[in-house]
């Protein structure tokens, strides 16, 4: 391997890294408001949204961690990342699917939430840019597991825009099932990519290689 692919490689994982540092930010911040919002409002959408936040920094902490290891012990770090990251869309699907059935059950409206939709409109601008900026660096360093990770980024504006909607329907015509469907809405979405990843199969379906 050239010098310059040396210092290339080196530059990808830097931008990588740096990428991480601002999922990790961003999203600790979007977890705390969405969560804190949603309770108030009662609107489990908004509640599951902001728990996507807290599993998206847990995905951004796993590949910091395979960014940061040592080339002997990448192949190792990224076959654990990628299965982990895997785990926290499933744990995920699990939470909303539960709670977004317990709403309908129980016929339960939630408040309109200014705050949520201004969070959900933000995340809409903000997450497509974060994940094709990881794209890129994932090809660049050949990483299944940066892959996933960008994948649930993009996920995180899906679940943005359903969230946009559930809400603006709940607050414009008292739609009080919009918010629980659109958490359904979420559930296969997520449950689709968590088994993408488990299995290995993200990077050759997104042409990685």
């Amino acid at each position: 391997m050239s010098s310059n692919v040396v210092i290339d490689q080196k530059e990808s994982l830097k931008r990588g890294r740096t990428l991480e540092y601002i999922t990790i930010g961003y999203n600790s911040l979007e977890g705390i408001i969405a969560i804190v919002s949603g309770l108030l409002a009662g609107s489990i959408a908004l509640v599951g949204f902001g728990f996507d936040s807290v599993i998206e920094v847990s995905s951004g902490v796993i590949l910091l961690w395979r960014l940061s290891v040592s080339p002997e012990r990448q192949q190792k770090a990224e076959a654990i990342s990628l299965r982990l990251v895997g785990v926290c869309f499933l744990v995920l699907a699990a939470y909303v699917l539960y709670d977004a059935i317990s709403l309908i059950i129980e016929r339960k409206a939630p408040e309109e939430s200014i705050v949520g939709i201004v969070l959900a409109f933000l995340s809409l601008l903000i997450m497509p840019m974060l994940a094709r900026a990881k794209r890129s660096v994932a090809k660049e360093i050949n990483s299944q597991a940066l892959v996933a990770d960008a994948k649930q980024t993009e996920l995180c504006s899906y679940l943005s825009a359903i969230l946009l909607v559930g809400l603006l329907l709940n607050a414009l015509f008292g739609w009080w099932w919009a918010d629980p469907l659109a958490a359904l809405i979420m559930t296969p979405i997520i449950i689709s990519e968590g088994i993408k990843a488990l299995k290995g199969k993200t990077c050759k379906e997104c042409s990685c290689h």
